[in-house]
Parts: C-alpha cells; sequence; structure tokens
C-alpha cells in the first residue's frame, strides 16, 4: 500500500449516494463533489454536482456516503511494540474500517511524553500511514503516575489529549495538578477510569458468571469510584476531562449527572462493551479479555441507551493488538487486549440493525463529536470540510475471517462472527485510500 502522499489527489462525483450528515442528522439521497481534498459541493436531491471533464465518477447507489470515523483510542505499535502492530498496518486497518482519523494511545515504549517522540510519530505517519494519525501525550513523565509532563511544549508538538493509556492516574494530587495545568491550556485530559487497587487481581467482571468459571473478578466499583473521583476534580478545576472509557449504568448516571451541572466532562465506551457482554468469554476465551471487563448484559443495555440519549459522547474502537504469545495463555494470564478498528463500524450497526439507535447519531459518536472534541473539521458533509468520507454498504454481510484482517495481529473478539456492513471505499483528504476488492 501506498504512503498517504503518494496516492493521487484528483476530482471526484459521488452521485446517487445516501447522504447521512451527523452533525445535523439530515439522511436523504443526494451527491457531492470532491476538489483539492476539500468537499467543493453537496447535494441533496437526485440532480449530480457537475465537476466538469477529469473528474472521477463513482456511481454510489444502494450505499451510505457519510464522514469517516474518527477513533480516539488505539493502540498502534510505534514505538518499541512493532511486533504487535506499526503506523502501516493500523492505518491500512483503520482504512478498511472506514477511519479517517486515529488517536494513538501515549503507552508506547519509550512512553509518549517527550516532543521529540511526537516529532517522530508525525514523520512516520507521514511517511507510513494511509489515515490521518494524531498523537495524545501521556498525562505523566514515564507513565510512572508522578510527575506530569510538559503540557505546553507537548501541545505545540502536536500532541491532541493527554492520559496514561491503559495505565489510570491512581493519585488524585497529581490529577489534580494535572486538571489544573491542563485547564491553562485548555487540554484535554483523558483517564483510563479502572482503580488498579480495587481491580487487584481481578481478570474479568465480577459475579456469577466469574465466579463458576472460578476467576477473580472485577467489581464496578474499581470503574465509578475513579470516575467520580475525577468528576470531583474537574468539578472544582473547571479542566475540560474525558472520561476514556465507561462500562457501567452507574458510571453513566455520575456522567449524567456532571453534565447537567456544567461540568467539563465528556465520555466514550468501546465497542467491545456495547456489542458484547461477559458470555461472550464462553471457555476462557481470551480474545475477549480487555479492560474496561465485558461486563453483564443489563450493563450492555444501559450503555446502548446512555449512548442512544446521547449521554455517552463518543464510541472507540479500544484497538490494542496482542501478539500470539501474550494471548496464548490461561485467561488469568493473557494480557489484556483485542482488536478493534477494522470491525468497530459493522460491530457498531449491529446495534442500528437491532433498532437500539439510528445511523445519524451512531455515526455522530463514531466521527462528529470526537472530532469536536479534539477541535478538528471533519466528521460533517459541509462545503469547505476535509474530504474525510467513506462509502458504506450498510446491508453487506459477512463473516470475519481474523487471517483477513489487515492488522498484524490476530486477536479479533468477533473472529468467526457473522456481521452485516461492509465499508466499500475510504477517502483521506480527496484521495482514495481503501477500496474494496469484488468478491
Amino acid at each position: 500500500m501506498a504512503e498517504l502522499q503518494d496516492i493521487e489527489l484528483q476530482d471526484i462525483e459521488i452521485v446517487n449516494a445516501r447522504l447521512v450528515d451527523p452533525a445535523t442528522g439530515r439522511d436523504g439521497r443526494g451527491s457531492i463533489l470532491i476538489r483539492a481534498g476539500a468537499i467543493a459541493d453537496v447535494n441533496w436531491g437526485e440532480a449530480a454536482p457537475s465537476g466538469g471533464e477529469g473528474v472521477r465518477r463513482i456511481d454510489a447507489r444502494g450505499l451510505v456516503l457519510a464522514p469517516g470515523l474518527v477513533d480516539l483510542r488505539a493502540f498502534l505499535g510505534e514505538p518499541g511494540a512493532e511486533f504487535r502492530e506499526t503506523l502501516s498496518t493500523g492505518s491500512q486497518a483503520a482504512a478498511a474500517g472506514g477511519v479517517t482519523t486515529v488517536v494513538c494511545r501515549p503507552d508506547t515504549d519509550p512512553p509518549i511524553d517527550d516532543p521529540a517522540i511526537i516529532d517522530f510519530i508525525k514523520r512516520r505517519a507521514r511517511d507510513k500511514a494511509i489515515v490521518n494519525v494524531l498523537p495524545s501525550a501521556a498525562l505523566t513523565k514515564g507513565l510512572r503516575g508522578k510527575e506530569i509532563t510538559e503540557f505546553g511544549l507537548l501541545l505545540e508538538a502536536g500532541a491532541v489529549a493527554f492520559g496514561d493509556g491503559a495505565r489510570a492516574l491512581r493519585n488524585p494530587q497529581v490529577m489534580r495538578r494535572a486538571m489544573i495545568y491542563g485547564r491553562d491550556f485548555d487540554a484535554l485530559i483523558m483517564n483510563h477510569v479502572e482503580d488498579p487497587d480495587l481491580r487487584g487481581s481481578g481478570v474479568m467482571n465480577e459475579g456469577e458468571f466469574a465466579s463458576r468459571r472460578g476467576l477473580p473478578g472485577i467489581p464496578l466499583e474499581a470503574e465509578t469510584i475513579m470516575l467520580e473521583r475525577d468528576i470531583r476534580l474537574a468539578r472544582a478545576t473547571g479542566v475540560r476531562y474525558h472520561a476514556a472509557m465507561i462500562s457501567c449504568a452507574e458510571s453513566v448516571e455520575l456522567v449524567r449527572r456532571a453534565k447537567a451541572e456544567g461540568v467539563r466532562v465528556t465520555c466514550g465506551v468501546s465497542i467491545n462493551n456495547l456489542t458484547l457482554n461477559e458470555n461472550d468469554v464462553g471457555d476462557y476465551r481470551t480474545f475477549c479479555k480487555v479492560s474496561p471487563p465485558l461486563r453483564h448484559e443489563d450493563e450492555r443495555l444501559a450503555m446502548v441507551a446512555a449512548l442512544a440519549e446521547g449521554v455517552i459522547d463518543v464510541v472507540v474502537s479500544d484497538h490494542d493488538p496482542q501478539d500470539v504469545e501474550t494471548k496464548r495463555q490461561p485467561f488469568a494470564e493473557a494480557a489484556d487486549g483485542a482488536l478493534g478498528i477494522e470491525t468497530l463500524l459493522p460491530a457498531a450497526l449491529r446495534m442500528v440493525q437491532a433498532g437500539q439507535i439510528e445511523l445519524a447519531p451512531l455515526l455522530a459518536a463514531l466521527s462528529t463529536r470526537p472530532a469536536a472534541l479534539l477541535g478538528l473539521a471533519c466528521g460533517r458533509l459541509a462545503t469547505g470540510a476535509p474530504a474525510d468520507l467513506m462509502l458504506l454498504d450498510p446491508d453487506a454481510p459477512h463473516v470475519v475471517d481474523k487471517r483477513k484482517l489487515k492488522s498484524r495481529a490476530k486477536n479479533s473478539p468477533f473472529d468467526e462472527a457473522r456481521l452485516e456492513g461492509l465499508v466499500q471505499v475510504t477517502f483521506v483528504g480527496g484521495r482514495v485510500v481503501y477500496e474494496a476488492q469484488a468478491s
């Protein structure tokens, strides 16, 4: 696959599509003209915009044209874990899944706690990635949870948010200092809300299912206590705070109350916690060992309802590739993490197909709202917006085959799952970076 800067930029007309603009909620027939990497014209109706000669014309009859997805949480391997994923393979998986912008996690080796490392990622992404890759920076130096990083220098270098990746910041004094410091830069603080002391040796959701399998459980309080602490600190400091992933009904209530009080708090949910539950662990399936853990079905349904209501702001892939050796272990010893970026959209479409949420608000949580959190211009079908788009066949049936996924790792919890919905074409800055192969 060619790098993004090597892909030809051309004028493109997309006609006869079902346009879905999650920014406005509008959904109807129409056409779009892409010129110079941006949306030059949007036409709602049957008439196609005329781009003149030399324009590539795509007949999108039967397909949905929508903004490309913006994934706020993905582990892309570099630097230090290229055996799990690289910017090249991760971006190819993203493009195949309709994801046009990826925020990479900072818990690499070395961690992204220095402007030089951000510069390295930006240069590598420029040379190797076919989608937009934005670095999030570490909240604390070395991810040790003791000393906050230099927010100003990291923002200047290109960081878009701050957090310690899959590590929760357990020290409330350090978190308070980070929030005060971050407020002065209007920085976005993202925390993985799982208290490590309350989690202890737990490996899956606490409850009857875990007990029957002889596995130590992770209580809901490991999430809710840390989330409530962070919300209280966010209220006191006025910082922009984002709970990276919540997974239970009580967390939803905490966020709902905080928003009603005017606290600058947002939250995300993993596609895993929206579409899978603890029963999917089955007979110790390590591909379903994730953090936060898969919860009881009642909690999953609460997440779906909160997403439809708008309490949950964004849906993330929580893409966390693992190598074979860390997953081919007894469940209690296996590493947390699952692939997610390529199956994010078709898995999310399960909720549309079940009548639990409409397509436009789902896409808002996958594109418009995460883009807004980062101050990006994408995530909308509007003249002048970046042509970061996808063409989706929402009804295409397929069976997930981990061997065919473009990620370097293969630990997908959806392996052999029957899904509906396949991305046919992905555009980044007006360039076609992915086209599905005819079967």
